[in-house]
C-alpha cells in the first residue's frame, strides 16, 4: 500500500473533485461507488455557484467558491458551466445594495412583475450537476486515479488501530487515507468503527418544467420562486419538501410550481411539466460542511459538505493539498472540523 494512496469513497460532485484534485496533486487514487457518478444527491441540486453572506463555518469557503470555478474551467475547458448572473429579491435573497437595479425587465424581459428595486449578481453561475461530477472523474482518470463503479461500500476496514480500508460486497479496497464522501450514506459507513458524524437527510422537491428556450435567462430567485433555464427549454425550479408521499401529492406540487412561473413570466408558448423527484440532502446538524480527518481514527478522513456543488471545486482543492501535505492543516478547513460538535 503507497504511501500516498487514497481512497475516495463517493463519486458524487465532492467525492468526484477530490479525487480529481488529490490525483492532479500525485497521490495514487481509487474512487468508488454503488452507482455511476452523481447519481446520488448530485442529481438532485439545483447547480447554483453563488457567493453569500454567511457568516458560517464555511464562509471563507464561499467566497473563494467562484475563483476555484473560474480555476477548474481553465484546467478542463468542456465543463458545463455557464456563468449567467442572477436576479434575486424577497427577505430570504436579500443581497449588497451596491448590486441593485431599478429596471429589473432590463435583465429579465419576460417577467411579469417585479420590485422597483432588485438585486443583479452578474458574477454568479450554474452548472449541470451529473455532466459536473462525470467530467471532475474523466479527468481524475486522465490524471491516473481509478475508478470502481457497482461498488457500494458496506464498513471500514481497521488495521493496528487505524482505518486502512473499506468492505463491499465483493472485495476489500485499501489505502493510507480513507475519505468518506458518500452522502446520505457517510453516517452509516463511519459508525462502523464508532465515529459518530451528525448528518441526517433533509429532503428537497426538484420540479422540471419545458417551454420555448429563452424564457427565463438568468437564475431567478424571491421568496416565492426559484428558477433557471437550460439550453432545451428545460426549467429546474427547487422546492421545499413539504411531507409528500405519493406521485399525486408530487404532481400536485408540480402544478402548482407551475402556476407559480406563470404567475411570474410571461410564457408565450405552452408549460408543460417533465417530472418531480424528491433528492435526500446530506445535511449535518448545523447546517455546515463536516470535512477533515477523524480524531481517534488515523487514516479516516470525512468530507459531508452542504451546499456541495457551490463548494465542490474549493473543497476538492483543500482536501487534496491537506491530504497530500499530511501534518499540515488547511487554514480554511479548521471552522468545518467534526469536533466542533464536541
Amino acid at each position: 500500500m503507497s504511501d500516498r494512496s487514497v481512497l475516495v469513497v463517493g463519486a458524487g460532485v465532492t467525492g468526484a473533485s477530490i479525487a480529481y484534485h488529490a490525483a492532479g496533486r500525485g497521490l495514487a487514487v481509487t474512487l468508488i461507488d454503488r452507482e455511476l457518478p452523481g447519481m446520488g444527491a448530485t442529481q438532485h441540486s439545483f447547480g447554483w455557484i453563488g457567493r453569500s453572506t454567511d457568516s458560517g463555518p464555511a464562509a471563507e469557503l464561499r467566497q473563494l467558491a467562484r475563483g476555484d470555478f473560474l480555476r477548474l474551467q481553465r484546467e478542463i475547458p468542456t465543463l458545463p458551466i455557464n456563468w449567467c448572473g442572477a436576479l434575486t429579491w424577497g427577505d430570504y435573497f436579500s443581497g449588497p445594495e451596491d448590486s441593485t437595479v431599478d429596471n429589473a425587465s432590463s435583465v429579465e424581459p419576460q417577467l411579469i412583475s417585479a420590485p422597483d428595486r432588485v438585486q443583479f449578481s452578474g458574477d454568479d453561475g450554474s452548472v449541470e450537476p451529473v455532466a459536473l461530477a462525470e467530467s471532475l472523474v474523466e479527468a481524475a482518470v486522465r490524471l491516473g486515479a481509478k475508478v470502481v463503479v457497482g461498488q457500494p461500500a458496506v464498513s471500514l476496514v481497521c488495521a493496528d488501530g487505524a482505518v486502512v480500508g473499506v468492505q463491499t460486497p465483493t472485495q476489500t479496497f485499501t489505502a493510507t487515507h480513507t475519505v468518506v464522501a458518500a452522502g446520505t450514506d457517510s453516517t452509516v459507513l463511519c459508525a462502523t468503527v464508532g465515529a459518530h458524524l451528525p448528518v441526517h437527510g433533509s429532503p428537497a422537491v426538484m420540479v422540471r418544467l419545458r417551454t420555448q428556450p429563452g424564457l427565463v435567462r438568468h437564475i431567478v430567485a424571491n421568496d416565492s420562486i426559484e428558477v433557471r433555464q437550460l439550453p432545451d427549454g428545460t426549467l429546474l425550479m427547487p422546492l421545499d419538501y413539504c411531507g409528500q408521499t405519493t406521485q399525486r401529492e408530487l404532481n400536485d406540487t408540480a402544478e402548482e410550481a407551475r402556476a407559480e412561473l406563470l404567475r411570474t413570466f410571461d410564457a408565450p408558448t405552452s408549460v408543460h411539466v417533465v417530472g418531480t423527484t424528491i433528492g435526500w440532502r446530506p445535511m449535518p446538524a448545523d447546517g455546515e460542511p463536516i470535512i477533515g480527518p477523524v480524531p481517534g481514527k488515523p487514516g479516516l478522513y470525512v468530507a459531508v459538505v452542504h451546499p456541495g456543488i457551490t463548494l465542490a471545486a474549493t473543497v476538492g482543492r483543500l482536501v487534496a493539498q491537506e491530504l497530500a501535505d499530511g501534518a499540515t492543516e488547511v487554514r480554511q478547513l479548521a471552522r468545518c472540523r467534526v469536533t466542533r460538535f464536541g
